[in-house]
């Protein structure tokens, strides 16, 4: 080239050429790279999750597929991660020692009884310390906060003397109507009070300016918006009322009033040792409603836990 030759007839320098010879433009390279790594990040992080996930996941698979096997292969030493002859005897027995369909009806009922009225009454309540102002809420709120303090087992006393005094004892009402309006439906208002209170104010006024009275709000506006809470809470309510142990205990005393958890200990050979194969069975059949709930309202379930604490 010579000296005074112009700018214009310099040839501009070829930017798609890279150092190791490709045509592959510098930034697509570096792209595809960058995909790369976090595509392999991603498997990195399912590998190691799924590892994480088999001490939780085994026990699972332990119960559903011992309850396949007899006796003898589950008292073994070396336990065997698969049944050697699987046989669903075990789930016919399961029938025959109690009247398992009604244990099981029992709690069904029970626990869909109990969230949904736990539902309607913590999402009053909550609505209520959440939005309405009056004189004490403060402190009222705090007294009901207590009840989260109180262990069951320190009023399971009183609670059977007041229960036997209305002539309740064998029946379901003290499991129905104890866990809507006593203490374990505290955490439930805790968790809606804290949804309402993040609700835009706005949304309250818009419904007052279309005259719409505060029931009208509450219906019509805050109840449906909670359903991100209302999910977490009811996921709460049916597990705590379908594992509740310690109460059917207190007030049940006839077999056909049992619930699955008092249920579940019955099983039982002629000396009192338990039937592993058999009640392995039951509590097999115990799970499948909760896992059910949980994975149809799983996403809602995680949405209620991250809003109900927006604003304390």
């Amino acid at each position: 080239m010579r000296p005074d030759a112009p700018l214009a007839d310099v040839d501009p320098i070829d930017t798609t050429t890279v150092v190791t010879g490709s045509t592959i433009p510098p930034r697509r390279v570096r792209a595809g790279s960058s995909r790369a790594k976090r595509r392999w990040v991603s498997i990195g992080l399912v590998v190691l999750l799924a590892i994480i996930s088999i001490p939780f996941i085994f026990p699972t698979w332990w119960m559903a597929t011992s309850s396949l096997k007899p006796m003898s292969e589950i008292l073994r030493k070396v336990p065997t991660l698969w049944p050697e002859n699987p046989s669903f005897d075990a789930y016919g027995e399961v029938f025959r020692l109690q009247p398992f369909a009604q244990q099981y009806w029992n709690s069904l009922y029970i626990a869909v009884i109990v969230t949904v009225g736990t539902l309607l009454v913590a999402a009053m309540a909550g609505y209520a310390f959440a939005r309405i102002r009056f004189p004490g809420a403060n402190a009222l709120f705090l007294i009901v906060l207590v009840g989260l303090l109180v262990p069951s087992e320190v009023t399971i006393v009183p609670l059977f003397r007041l229960v036997n005094g209305m002539g309740l004892i064998d029946t379901h009402w003290p499991l129905i109507v104890i866990p809507i309006f006593g203490a374990p439906a505290v955490l439930s208002i805790f968790i809606m009070r804290q949804f309402f209170l993040g609700l835009p104010t706005e949304l309250e006024e818009a419904g007052r300016m279309d005259g719409l009275s505060r029931w009208g709000i509450f219906w019509r506006i805050a109840f449906p918006l909670s359903r991100p809470a209302l999910a977490a809470v009811a996921i709460f309510t049916f597990l705590k009322s379908w594992n509740l142990y310690l109460e059917p205990i207190v007030y049940l005393s006839s077999k056909d009033m049992f619930t699955l958890p008092q249920a579940l200990t019955q099983y039982v050979d002629a000396y009192g040792g338990p039937m592993w194969n058999v009640q392995l069975a039951a509590t097999t059949l115990t799970v499948v409603p909760v896992l059910l709930v949980f994975l149809f309202a799983q996403k809602q379930f995680v949405q209620g836990l991250a809003h109900s604490g927006l604003k304390g």
